[in-house]
């Protein structure tokens, strides 16, 4: 009897060592079934960043055939949530955590890691007929909060009628940016709504010619993507100004590389990959992947600025 117990018990001890080896194959949700170049994981992105963190998510997983990288692609709010719930581990938004956010990290006793990985540019989007684009911040401004509803107001010409304000989506980073840094926490207009993506606000600024929109530049930079050649067809990219009177024409800059790089372009931020991973897994070596030579690489052809590496600014002078 005890040799057959015996071997029964070393059966059944034998058979959980398989089940837990195919559990841990299975690895979506358990942390310590993957590395940094392999397993599976789910990450929660800015959706203002979509074409280029995707470029990012396709490389890095051609190179790691055998890691899967899963994004979804949310408001910034809800990003934020994600990460703190521990619904994943890393997130990709336009700011680095808040005081909040690193107190309550605090009381989980996490430590996350912000990663730098680029600088983008908000682009101002206008139909192809509106004359209006050289804007002012002060301009931007008194539209976005109201005090300019009408578009005669901005140049005196007439024809355009009110003024419509489109976001891409409720409680995203473009939103909380303009109320942050444009209208300085002022309420914003009643005429403001949200389009639910940035490719719907994109198709409602291109078919309304007294429309308005805010863009992550990453949308409409990359000149040899198909889609963005579709929409620069359909839309203007305004140019703005940071003095409140300009007095030449080239005071006024559109969010084109150089001036993102010379911190000259007024609407800027960074993009940051943040990390909650208590080890060196899948997602650390994405954020790593990012913030290395090929992430960087794929940020500059994007047309955002690269957190690290050499970008060469040429000036040439007209005769």
């Amino acid at each position: 009897m005890s040799v057959n117990l015996r071997k029964i018990s070393s059966s059944l001890v034998l058979a959980s060592l398989v089940l837990a080896g195919c559990n841990r194959g299975g690895g979506a949700s358990d942390e310590s079934s993957d590395t940094a170049t392999s397993g599976k994981i789910n990450i929660s992105v800015d959706e203002t960043f979509q074409p280029i963190v995707k470029s990012q998510v396709d490389t890095f997983q051609k190179l790691y055939q055998y890691a899967k990288i899963q994004a979804a692609y949310k408001p910034e709010e809800e990003v934020v949530q994600d990460l703190l719930k521990g619904s994943v581990r890393v997130a990709v938004i336009a700011r680095d955590l808040n005081a909040t956010e690193k107190a309550e990290f605090d009381r989980l006793k996490i430590v996350p890691r912000s990663t730098r990985i680029a600088t983008d540019g908000l682009a101002i989007i206008l139909h192809p007929s509106n004359p209006d684009t050289l804007l002012t911040i002060s301009q931007l401004r008194d539209i976005f909060t109201g005090k300019t509803q009408q578009w005669s107001q901005v140049s005196g010409k007439k024809g355009l009628g009110e003024v419509n304000v489109v976001f891409d989506a409720n409680r995203s980073s473009t939103t909380r940016y303009i109320q942050d840094s444009v209208s300085r926490g002022g309420t914003l207009t009643k005429r403001a709504f949200a389009a639910k993506s940035n490719p719907a606000l994109l198709d409602y600024v291109a078919t309304h010619p007294n429309a308005i929109g805010v863009v992550g530049v990453n949308w409409i930079s990359d000149r040899d993507d198909a889609a963005v050649q579709s929409f620069l067809k359909k839309v203007r990219v305004a140019a703005i100004s940071r003095a409140a009177n300009p007095q030449k024409t080239d005071d006024y800059l559109q969010p084109y590389q150089a001036y993102l790089a010379l911190k000259t372009y007024p609407l800027r931020r960074d993009v940051y990959i943040i990390s909650r991973e208590a080890r060196a897994g899948l997602g650390t070596g994405f954020a790593s992947f990012a913030a290395g030579n090929k992430g960087q690489l794929i940020v500059l052809k994007s047309g955002l600025m690269p957190a690290t590496g050499q970008t060469r600014i040429i000036t040439t002078n007209q005769q």
